[in-house]
């Protein structure tokens, strides 16, 4: 989604008079979130923001954004949403045509200015499965918000600040209980992992689907299945999101035990769901790689 930088300037220029997604009757402004993380994150930046109400777009069961395709209902939505809150890096593609449509929606991309990892062909947009990339969305949320709305901007920088702190002492949890763990070599069921494995200094030895819903091939899977044999790995990973077939069949030839980690794109609907995740996470990968 590379428009949304420019799209986000532009945006942020237009705001005066009446908003764009504000109710004449009640006065409410909808910030609308891409999807699942982003829903989160703006829960925590927006709290307490009088007349603001953030609303997730794709639904809290979506999970990743791969292969979406816009609803009806999405647009509708979207034509009268305040601010989308968006993860950018590509993960919205399909939203291209719907915001060339409506011009006056202010844009947030979270992950503007953060560095991206590249991916197979494309950057890798899951910058929130890590910690830190997750408190630099936040900040870019934030910063974004405050502009579009001044009036506002001390309450959204103390709620980002608030919310900062509890994701810096869920990384310090992470990188102490990790610090302990006797192999880092990891599979991981698709490509939403670089970030987080960079940043707690695990090795991504092969990845089953490049993409949910992509079978690996019989020659991929036996590939995976000699890596797993010659580097003795102990982490084979797939995701609550999606089946585990190829997971399955790949333990059936190794004798390693599935273990699910979760890249926090589906979840309860609370401000503190990523810490319970993520943390959730942490437990996962102390058993399966002790």
């Amino acid at each position: 989604m590379k428009n949304l930088v420019s799209l986000l300037f532009i945006a942020i220029a237009c705001t005066t008079g009446m908003s764009s997604g504000q109710s004449a009757a009640t006065g409410e402004r909808i910030l609308m979130a891409s999807f699942y993380p982003m829903y989160v994150m703006a829960l925590n930046v927006a709290q307490g923001v009088p007349n603001v109400k953030v609303v997730n777009m794709t639904g809290p069961q979506t999970g990743c954004l791969h292969d979406y395709q816009l609803t009806p209902k999405d647009m509708k939505q979207i034509s009268g949403a305040w601010v989308l809150v968006a993860n950018g890096g590509g993960m919205e593609s399909f939203l291209d045509k719907a915001l060339m449509q409506n011009r006056s929606l202010k844009i947030i991309n979270s992950s503007g200015n953060l560095p991206l990892i590249k991916g197979s062909g494309s950057d890798n947009p899951h910058v929130w499965v890590s910690v830190s990339g997750a408190i630099g969305e936040v900040q870019n949320i934030a910063n974004g918000l405050s502009a579009i709305d001044p009036a506002n901007a001390a309450r959204y920088k103390s709620n980002a600040d608030a919310y900062i702190a509890k994701l810096v002492a869920l990384q310090k949890r992470m990188r102490d209980g990790l610090s302990k763990i006797s192999s880092r070599d990891i599979i991981t069921f698709h490509e939403a992992f670089p970030y987080f494995a960079k940043e707690f200094g695990l090795n991504i030895v092969a990845v089953i689907e490049r993409e949910p819903g992509s079978e690996p091939s019989a020659g991929d899977l036996a590939q995976t299945i000699r890596t797993i044999k010659s580097q003795h790995v102990r982490g084979l990973f797939a995701e609550p999101q999606y089946p585990a077939k190829a997971a399955e069949t790949i333990a059936r030839e190794t004798g390693l035990k599935i273990y699910r980690l979760d890249p926090a794109v589906t979840g309860p609907d609370s401000p503190d769901a990523y810490i319970k995740i993520m943390g959730a996470n942490l437990a996962v990968l102390e058993e399966a790689l002790k």
